[in-house]
């Protein structure tokens, strides 16, 4: 749900002559973001499972699950330890080009907002980040997710009826056209937009309170990691409401919502603001864990090119 753009913020306090050289890499860059996210994903991905199960989940008497355990059991007793891993295809299959539209259009805003001095304060971190939040939201995440929540709600029916992604795909795309694909639009973009405003903004925020005058300062990867994990866990925290409704709106059940706004509404009306942070613990250990992986590894990449490709 999910956070690769985060990273180039690796290049938003070196001086100018620094962001030049990453410029030709970009290409690099992007595929070194998606290799990144492929990775995270394979290792967190059941926590993402759980917290769609959940968000899914309407209030009934009794509800499907009882909670994360229960939603862990009742899949791997049902399903098996695969069951967990239901939708990742469409994730892995979407992490590159979601990581080259992030990067591009992050590259884009921030080349016109840095000073002089090649800085980028935090609120212009939260403009470029929400600008990349929609444009990813609009080219890949909407039907990426979409495709996602299909394939893991189908596993809870009876008779699941996709056998694997492009199949599903195939599908969705035959009994409701490529709009079957772009549910969920409006929650999608913001989410997305306020996502990566959020992570933009509290990682700028660390990076340049730790730098402080001085732009160059090294930074290990211990500490990339846990800056990494305090804006993820600020995201979650800000922004999961958006995600619930994101999760209804492309469910199979869809339907019965009129819009983004009818769904947030009938939530509210039929299961209560508490229902808005439904799944917050297993993102919030995905989302964490996430932008820790990801920024550590992208900056050890950045490292190595930056050694690599040399100017004056």
């Amino acid at each position: 749900g999910r956070s690769l753009g985060l990273l180039r913020l690796t290049a938003v306090a070196v001086p100018r002559p620094g962001l030049m050289l990453l410029l030709p890499q970009c290409p690099f860059l992007c595929r070194a973001g998606g290799l990144a996210g492929g990775i995270e994903i394979c290792i967190t991905f059941p926590t993402e499972y759980v917290k769609t199960q959940l968000q899914l989940d309407e209030k009934a008497n009794p509800p499907r699950y009882k909670g994360i355990g229960d939603c862990v059991k009742q899949t791997v007793r049902d399903h098996g330890i695969r069951g967990l891993y239901r939708g990742l295809s469409s994730l892995l299959y979407g992490s590159i080009p979601k990581a080259a539209v992030r990067f591009g259009m992050f590259e884009f805003l921030s080349n016109q907002m840095r000073d002089e001095q090649g800085r980028l304060d935090s609120t212009r971190g939260l403009i470029c980040g929400l600008g990349a939040g929609v444009a990813e939201a609009v080219a890949v995440v909407c039907p990426m997710e979409t495709v996602k929540v299909k394939f893991i709600h189908d596993q809870t029916s009876p008779n699941p009826k996709y056998r694997g992604f492009f199949h599903g795909v195939r599908e969705i795309v035959r009994e409701q056209g490529l709009k079957g694909t772009y549910q969920g639009l409006t929650a999608t973009i913001l989410k997305q937009g306020s996502n990566q405003a959020i992570r933009f903004f509290v990682m700028t925020s660390l990076k340049n309170w730790y730098k402080g005058d001085n732009p160059n300062k090294a930074m290990n990867p211990f500490v990339t990691g846990v800056f990494g994990a305090l804006a993820g866990a600020a995201s979650v925290f800000g922004n999961t409401p958006l995600d619930v409704v994101k999760t209804r709106m492309q469910g199979l059940e869809a339907h019965k919502y009129k819009n983004t706004w009818d769904c947030a509404y009938q939530i509210m009306k039929h299961e209560g603001p508490l229902a808005f942070y439904k799944g917050t613990v297993p993102r919030l250990g995905r989302v964490c864990l996430d932008v820790a992986i990801v920024f550590i590894i992208y900056d050890e990449v950045v490292k190595f090119l930056n050694k690599v490709w040399k100017t004056d």
